[in-house]
């Protein structure tokens, strides 16, 4: 199913990231899960993987660093050979209405969820093209595709990686190198758990399947595009939002 043997998931400590990694272990890929977040957890995601039979490895970095992923790379490299998948995961909320939000927020937000994903790529594309093989997964949101008031940093961010992903699509096709998005809607993690329990009735109410997704429904996907059994998908953002965005 896998080409491949090595894929590093950024954000990797929980939610859709956590899934991703786990997924992609028990089908025998071996696993670098990256955050900037709290070591104890990573070591605790590790655990649970390698006692399910998974390989996987820890690197601590901030994705909206160049150099601290420049670093974080370069290691994984040295530690574990190229790297064949990338799942570009890493994100942030900070929300607010535009006339209260400061320009540090929106600059934040940007600066994790898109400059981040091409800190990352930056790495690892020269490889996948010298060995003419690999497959990067981007994390979008339906946010990105229809926008949501009060999230205008967030929704920038996301957009942006869709622009960011057909454009790479289109790039490295030529190199055998496949670019993906996938566009969750709400999903069942620490964000969304934040919503008040009247707000999340209202939205579930809107959600045509009539349910928050779960990290497991991302993760199937963003396995399935990174497999060999979408080999002639690239340049997609496929939406997992329960038919919200129909």
């Amino acid at each position: 199913m896998y080409k491949g043997k090595l894929a590093v998931v950024t954000g990797a400590f929980r939610g859709i990231g956590r899934a991703c990694a786990e997924k992609l272990a028990e089908s025998g890929v071996k696993v670098v899960i990256n955050d900037v977040y709290n070591r104890e957890q990573a070591e605790r995601v590790r655990e649970e993987i390698e006692e399910s039979g998974g390989i996987c490895d820890i690197m601590m970095f901030d994705v909206s660093s160049y150099r601290e992923v420049e670093e974080g790379f370069a290691k994984i490299v040295e530690k574990w050979g190229n790297v064949d998948y990338l799942v570009n995961n890493a994100g942030i909320v900070d929300d607010n209405l535009i006339l209260r939000m400061k320009p540090e927020s929106f600059k934040k937000v940007v600066d994790v969820n898109l400059i981040g994903a091409f800190n990352c790529t930056k790495q690892v594309v020269r490889n996948m093209v010298k060995q003419k093989f690999g497959v990067i997964v981007n994390i979008s949101s339906i946010v990105g595709l229809s926008g949501n008031a009060g999230q205008c940093n967030y929704a920038a961010s996301k957009a942006g990686i869709v622009g960011f992903t057909k454009s790479l699509a289109k790039e490295l096709a030529s190199k055998n190198i496949r670019v993906n998005a996938v566009a969750p809607g709400f999903i069942e993690t620490g964000m969304t758990k934040k919503i008040p329990a009247k707000d999340r009735e209202r939205l579930v109410e809107n959600i045509p399947l009539n349910r928050l997704g779960k990290p497991e429904d991302v993760a199937n996907v963003v396995a399935f595009l990174l497999s060999e059994e979408a080999s002639y998908i690239t340049g997609e953002v496929i939406s997992v939002s329960g038919g919200l965005h129909i």
